[in-house]
């Protein structure tokens, strides 16, 4: 039996974010994305690349169309992400479908963690979206920064709060005085 040897290369893109990493898969006809990593105070992002990914190489790929997107995303221009350039074959099941309905949310909008369970078909599943949030391998074109708490809360981020609400505003969220997401942001998914 003939077996690939899967290889990996990586570019790290500056933002005032911080650093973002990107992670491709090689593949002799397509190499999609198969993962994106946000920067994390006290850690360098090849150092987490690295460590992640102990084979891959550096590659500048800054003509491919997600690489631009991201590049634009990260400059506040509106983008739409096509999910074509994500490995996305290693989604399976609940966290498959949380994921592809994430990415269904309009810039500008959010959808709760509650809301996002509902419309995958899981009512009272908002802690499982959560978790399914917490590990997205591609944060910034699945918009997992959209997906708040129930009465307007933020939640949680891997970027960080700071950087979840700065994402929310660039998009044209406007929070109120409690730091709150107000109702009219509220996205009720496809019907």
């Amino acid at each position: 039996m003939d077996q690939k040897k899967v290889f990996y290369t990586w570019q790290i893109i500056p933002s005032t974010l911080g650093d973002m990493g990107l992670v491709w898969r090689e593949d002799e006809s397509f190499s999609p994305i198969c993962r994106i990593l946000l920067p994390e105070a006290g850690l360098s992002m090849a150092g987490k690349i690295r460590d992640i990914f102990p084979d891959a190489v550096p590659k500048i790929r800054e003509q491919d169309r997600i690489c631009k997107q991201i590049l634009d995303f990260l400059v506040e221009k509106a983008v739409h992400f096509s999910l074509e350039d994500l490995d996305i074959r290693s989604l399976k099941g609940f966290a498959r479908r949380v994921l592809l309905a994430a990415a269904e949310i309009p810039r500008g909008r959010v959808m709760t963690y509650g809301g996002l369970s509902e419309s995958v078909g899981v009512p009272g599943g908002a802690r499982a979206v959560g978790n399914v949030m917490a590990g997205n391998p591609f944060p910034l074109v699945i918009p997992c920064h959209r997906v708040i708490r129930s009465g307007g809360g933020i939640g949680g981020f891997g970027g960080g709060l700071a950087m979840k609400r700065r994402l929310l505003e660039w998009e044209g969220v406007v929070f109120d005085a409690q730091g709150r997401v107000p109702p009219k942001y509220l996205y009720a998914g496809k019907r």
